[in-house]
């Protein structure tokens, strides 16, 4: 009520600079005349947290809240898809999007114009989190048409986090040639924590996330270099291991691993200014966290965590959040932000948005926009949530705008107005 109150005040006082027109709004939170670098909001999470950890260093979490001062909005510009997952901006701008149930469709953001399923895609396990996830367009995409994707893999015995590839079809109408360049080993029989996401680095080569499986049983794997487990690794386009990769020629670990200790990996994305990789990751009951990723570091999973079991229990025997030669978070929520996909801003469009770090959350049911200065967030805010969506992932098109869909199957675009 305190939010509906305060918006509908400032829209009568300021419609000149901020769009406040219900479902195309910017968010619940009316756009603030303070310039970014000098504002000193409260921080954005007001709630509790599932526990008392101590953060090991100041602005881990709950950093000051930031408003964007320039008028922007966010509004639906398709729908009707099933279970959106993953996006790619093709080379004209129309959007290459995944539907978890295992189909790719093309959506036109001008038109609205969603299309036929694309045929040719292997066969995926989607119960669960599984599906057909993260997609990404070989850099050389409008010679070659090459798309590269992520999936749960059905097999004897269960599944697995699985890299398709294949050329998308003149017509667009089906995926040529669709071959599994890797699988994410060992095999298990589960529906959770697939991770997903997958992206092309300057050198042409992909980096894909998996998740460790979330069960007590396959939890542990995410410590294991002889398990691809809660990993990030590193492979070439035809699915082997990049030529120096930190494990490469180490005995009884995977050459293909590029960093581990990871959970639950959904949103991967190359910082701008600095070309570090970061990603960001599903903690327990609290504790999600971004991080900044290096080769042959070790992000701690399940030794150290911020939060605790989703029954309560605390996790560690006893729990602990710090520990020499685990890599810490940059930043971390709790409660959480359940944050998926994830993307860096580069365009001009908003120019106070250059180079922030803007990520899908799904329970959380908004779009965080990360200010970072120095590898540190320093400010945070909370963008389409009066839209009450489950954002599972977001990118930079071709127009400069950001475009995110959601669980419920909608197409939001987010740009200045």
């Amino acid at each position: 009520m305190k939010n509906t109150i305060s918006k509908a005040l400032f829209c009568a006082a300021a419609t000149t600079l901020v769009a406040c027109n219900g479902a195309n709004s910017a968010g619940s939170n009316p756009t603030d005349t303070t310039a970014q670098d000098t504002t000193k909001l409260p921080p954005v999470e007001t709630n509790k947290g599932n526990t008392d950890y101590k953060p090991a260093f100041e602005g881990q979490t709950r950093i000051a809240g930031v408003k964007t001062t320039t008028a922007f909005a966010g509004k639906v510009v398709a729908e009707g898809l099933k279970s959106p997952w993953g996006i790619a901006s093709l080379p004209d701008g129309r959007l290459l999007i995944t539907e978890k149930e295992g189909t790719m469709r093309i959506v036109d953001p001008a038109s609205g114009k969603v299309s036929d399923a694309i045929t040719g895609i292997p066969k995926v396990d989607a119960q669960g989190q599984g599906g057909l996830l993260g997609i990404t367009l070989d850099p050389d995409f409008e010679s070659n048409r090459m798309v590269y994707w992520v999936f749960a893999e059905p097999v004897s015995g269960g599944n697995h986090t699985a890299v398709g590839k294949g050329k998308l079809s003149a017509d667009e109408k089906s995926i040529e040639g669709a071959s599994v360049i890797y699988q994410a080993l060992p095999t298990y029989n589960g529906k959770l924590h697939y991770g997903g996401r997958i992206i092309f680095d300057k050198d042409g080569n992909l980096f894909v996330s998996t998740g460790e499986r979330s069960d007590l049983e396959t939890r542990p794997q995410s410590q294991q270099l002889n398990s691809a487990l809660g990993k990030i690794v590193r492979i070439t386009k035809d699915g082997k291991p990049v030529a120096g990769n930190p494990f490469e020629g180490q005995a009884d670990a995977k050459p293909e691993i590029y960093s581990y200790g990871h959970r639950n990996t959904q949103g991967l994305a190359f910082n701008p200014v600095t070309g570090d990789l970061w990603n960001s990751e599903f903690g327990p009951r609290g504790g999600d966290e971004i991080n900044i990723v290096s080769p042959g570091k070790n992000y701690g999973w399940p030794t150290i965590t911020y939060g605790i079991e989703y029954k309560g229990d605390v996790i560690g025997n006893p729990p602990i959040q710090q520990k020499e030669g685990l890599e810490q978070p940059v930043y971390y929520w709790d409660p959480v932000l359940s944050p998926s996909g994830m993307t860096f801003y580069t365009a001009d469009n908003v120019p106070e948005w250059k180079n922030n770090l803007f990520i899908a959350g799904l329970s959380s049911t908004h779009i965080a926009r990360l200010v970072i200065k120095d590898n540190k967030v320093v400010g945070e805010e909370r963008l389409l949530q009066s839209e009450g969506q489950r954002f599972r992932d977001v990118i930079q098109g071709k127009d400069g705008a950001l475009y995110a869909v959601t669980d419920s199957g909608k197409v939001y675009k987010v740009d200045k107005q």
